[in-house]
């Protein structure tokens, strides 16, 4: 019973002694170092080292306050939250990473009107208020046929704005396969009940006909609604109803149509392990009234949500209160522009997303060889295997991607991995049958330097921590 005692003596002493702010900001080992930063900066500083020390102790670990803990809080104040990380999951549109990264086209242009004032609303030639919409609306229009174009910040909002302006206090019908649930837990049903449209079920889970759409159309429909199944997929015994036959019961009955089209491809992608999937401008042409979206998916571009169709109809939902609550920033518009020029030049292969797309599994094998190679001169234990990997974002959920990895066997994956997010600039990977697997799908060849040095160093503190877990019990 005595040494819980003597423990906790011990304990409390240390948290007694811990410094105040105003003593630390006098202590001579401290003043040159506090003295190179703002006062409010080395305040905040020292009371999270203080905060981290107090918690330390409370968890039982007795080491006292340590000028090496003000340095390890600068260093926490000086990062950033939001920062760059490397994607060695092998998931290219990885929705916790940010989903799609940008061209550099695309990260000079924003960089160029971000720094200073830009023409957001402004019409140059008539010297008057313009649209911030109007840098993306013709390009829009000539890439996917649509008579005009809206942007709004993500195709969630998008399609809450369409169906609120289209259906609200009237019917939208919808297949029941297509009642999908998006990230987050968002699901469908629940952006048409925000928008204050009435949702009307058809067909089954896996079976909707026309014949189904037709029968429950009513003088009160608002429109026919058709949601891209991008997440997931329904095989077997299935049947849907195409664009174009939804789009020709539409114009017979006067009800427009609205295809909720998700993950956003402007041109066929062709790859490896990649499926077929349904482009904006084959949406268009098969007779949508008004197509959604995304920006940040297969498109390759910033978040955004894209609304494309007829004139009348786009006018209509550009004129609703929504429409400003849910409006895009010069950043954006700047970004998808540069994006949309890539593709009006015939340039898709310049958009990371495209290419990392595409990318042949055999120019990913040499680059797992490059990345062994290096790895090996760190004294790191690897092996090149061939995997598979996503595109994820929601999109081609059958796609697998033949890629190529680096296979690590270390003692704790979990501990390596969160070594490996520790780094200065953070290496996500993951685990698979016990192992780190390295996937190089997703990293540029600058980047393996970079990932090599982090592995290296989670490595040795691997080492360290089995160092001191293998010691014997005083």
């Amino acid at each position: 019973m005595g040494a819980p005692s003597t423990e906790n003596g011990g304990k409390n002493a240390l948290l007694r002694a811990l410094p105040s702010i105003e003593q630390l900001l006098r202590r001579p080992s401290l003043e040159e170092k506090l003295a190179a930063i703002p006062r409010p900066r080395a305040v905040a500083a020292l009371r999270l080292a203080v905060a981290r020390v107090r918690e330390r102790l409370l968890r039982g670990e007795a080491r006292p306050f340590e000028d090496s803990d003000v340095d390890e809080a600068l260093r926490l104040l000086s990062t950033p939250n939001l920062r760059p990380v490397l994607n060695a999951t092998g998931v290219v549109l990885h929705t916790n990473l940010g989903r799609a990264p940008l061209a550099p086209e695309a990260v000079a242009r924003v960089a160029e009107v971000a720094r200073g004032y830009s023409n957001l609303e402004y019409d140059l030639d008539e010297g008057e208020r313009g649209s911030r919409y109007a840098p993306v609306v013709e390009l829009l229009t000539e890439l996917t046929g649509a008579e005009d174009a809206l942007v709004v910040n993500n195709c969630a909002g998008a399609a809450l704005l369409v169906l609120a302006t289209l259906a609200a206090g009237h019917e939208a019908i919808v297949s029941r396969g297509e009642l999908v649930e998006i990230g987050g837990g968002f699901r469908v049903p629940d952006v048409m009940k925000q928008s204050g449209a009435r949702l009307v079920e058809v067909g089954t889970t896996n079976r909707t006909r026309r014949s189904d759409y037709e029968s429950a159309l009513t003088p009160d429909t608002g429109v026919l609604m058709k949601v891209h199944r991008s997440n997931f997929a329904v095989v077997g015994f299935t049947e849907e109803v195409e664009v174009k036959d939804l789009a020709a019961l539409g114009r017979a009955r006067g009800v427009p149509v609205f295809v909720d089209l998700g993950s956003g491809a402007l041109v066929p992608l062709t790859g490896e392990g990649l499926t077929d999937e349904p482009t904006v401008p084959a949406t268009v042409a098969a007779g949508a009234d008004v197509v959604a979206f995304s920006g940040d998916k297969l498109l390759g571009g910033p978040q955004a949500g894209i609304i494309v169709g007829r004139a009348e109809l786009i006018a209509r939902i550009k004129k609703h209160p929504l429409t400003r609550a849910l409006r895009i920033d010069k950043m954006t518009v700047a970004a998808l522009e540069a994006t949309l020029e890539l593709y009006r030049d015939g340039r898709p292969e310049a958009i990371p997303t495209y290419r990392m797309l595409t990318w042949p599994a055999e120019e990913l094998r040499v680059r797992a060889e490059r990345l062994l190679g290096l790895l090996v001169m760190k004294g790191i234990k690897a092996r090149v295997a061939p995997i598979s990997g996503q595109v994820g974002g929601g999109a081609m959920p059958l796609a697998r991607l033949p890629s190529y990895a680096c296979i690590l066997t270390v003692g704790e994956p979990a501990a390596f991995l969160e070594c490996l997010r520790g780094a200065g600039v953070p290496v996500i990977g993951r685990i698979s049958d016990g192992e780190v697997v390295m996937d190089v799908r997703c990293l540029a060849e600058e980047d393996l330097g970079p990932v090599a040095d982090a592995v290296g160093t989670a490595s040795q503190e691997g080492t360290h921590v089995e160092q001191r877990r293998s010691r014997p019990e005083p």
